[in-house]
């Protein structure tokens, strides 16, 4: 499976305390129709950890369904239990989805053998390609390099979305892997292509696909200049995503502003202050 481009990581619309489906619908055709090149459901971004084990595996189908094959589906089924990861990768498997996004095991801070241990098992469970996702600002531990190398030599493990913001472990990882390398930071997608990533999980794709699809395509095919011109203009947006509020608060309230879905949350994540969704709204447009 070749990874390269765009891939949106989809907020999960909220209506009255329930999922979406209808304004996941229209989110899941803006994404398509502005290029990306696959849809990442039940990430961090679409708040999978408030969503119950019923409403996860529905939110695969249905964007699965949604895609009608035009697009890949790399579904979200990472988790702290090694035993659930696997039941999510297999339901995903099931449900037609392409890939699987796997975050490290969070909460429980396992050792580096641990980490290894577990991607192994969730790798010989499934039939599914498999994404490392290494984000030790959500998980509290990091997956080191000598581990990715260990992991990377099971053949349906075949990138790593890097959220470490190190862009120096782009350059680590391609010279001791073979795996493909997506930036987990959307203000990191052009340095990191630059040194050798094939793109970016993307949560501003969310609100821009057609700009972001743009950005990554220029910088894949070595249009620096322009890349960087569509860097500099999203730059703004970009910073106030990842800043005003934890994420995915501030891209959902950005969607909220542009009417194409509620201002809706599930604790313990909430609403922004009224501050900063003055600035977000400033940065954004009514």
């Amino acid at each position: 499976m070749e990874l390269r481009g765009n891939y949106v990581a989809l907020v999960t619309p909220f209506k009255n305390g329930n999922v979406d489906f209808d304004a996941l619908a229209t989110l899941v055709e803006d994404q398509i129709q502005g290029g990306v090149a696959g849809l990442v459901p039940c990430g961090t971004t679409g708040e999978s950890p408030t969503l119950s084990h019923d409403e996860h595996d529905r939110v695969i189908v249905e964007v699965v369904r949604m895609a009608e094959g035009r697009v890949p589906v790399i579904a979200g089924t990472g988790s702290n239990s090694t035993d659930e990861c696997i039941k999510l990768t297999r339901h995903a498997e099931a449900s037609g989805a392409n890939a699987a996004l796997v975050v490290a095991p969070y909460y429980n801070k396992p050792p580096q053998e641990g980490l290894f241990r577990h991607y192994r098992a969730v790798a010989e469970a499934s039939g599914l390609p498999l994404i490392v996702y290494n984000i030790p600002g959500r998980c509290g531990v990091e997956i080191s390099t000598e581990t990715m190398q260990r992991i990377a030599e099971h053949p349906r493990i075949v990138a790593v979305k890097e959220a470490t913001g190190k862009v120096t472990n782009v350059s680590e990882l391609r010279a001791k892997t073979d795996l493909a390398i997506l930036s987990g930071d959307d203000p990191l997608t052009l340095a990191s292509i630059a040194l050798g990533a094939s793109g970016v999980v993307s949560v501003i794709s969310n609100l821009l696909p057609d700009r972001m699809t743009r950005l990554v395509s220029a910088a894949n095919e070595g249009e620096f200049a322009t890349a960087l011109r569509v860097h500099d203009e999203l730059f703004p947006i970009m910073q106030a995503l990842m800043s005003l509020a934890t994420n995915p608060i501030p891209i959902k309230t950005a969607l909220a502003i542009k009417g194409r879905m509620r201002e809706e949350f599930r604790l313990p994540l909430c609403a922004m202050e009224p501050s900063s969704r003055a600035a977000l709204e400033a940065i954004v447009g009514a």
